[in-house]
C-alpha cells in the first residue's frame, strides 16, 4: 500500500503521483495531522467555513 500524501497548497490528501490531483502542485509531504472528509461541499458547514470546494480527502495540518 502507498504511503498517503498530503499537498502543503490545498492540503488534498492523494497516495498516486508525484503532483496533486486538485491544484497541480508538486510540493507534498507525508507529515501531516488529521483529515477532513467532504462528501457534499454545499451542504457541508466545516467545508464552507474552511474554504472548500471539491470533495474529498483533505489534511488539516501539514508539516
Amino acid at each position: 500500500m502507498a504511503k498517503s500524501k498530503a499537498c502543503k497548497v490545498c492540503n488534498k490528501i492523494y497516495e498516486t503521483g508525484d503532483k496533486c490531483p486538485n491544484c497541480d502542485a508538486k510540493e507534498s509531504t507525508e507529515g501531516f495531522k488529521g483529515r477532513i472528509v467532504i462528501l457534499n461541499p454545499e451542504k457541508s458547514e466545516i467545508a464552507q467555513k474552511i474554504g472548500l470546494k471539491k470533495e474529498g480527502n483533505f489534511a488539516i495540518k501539514t508539516r
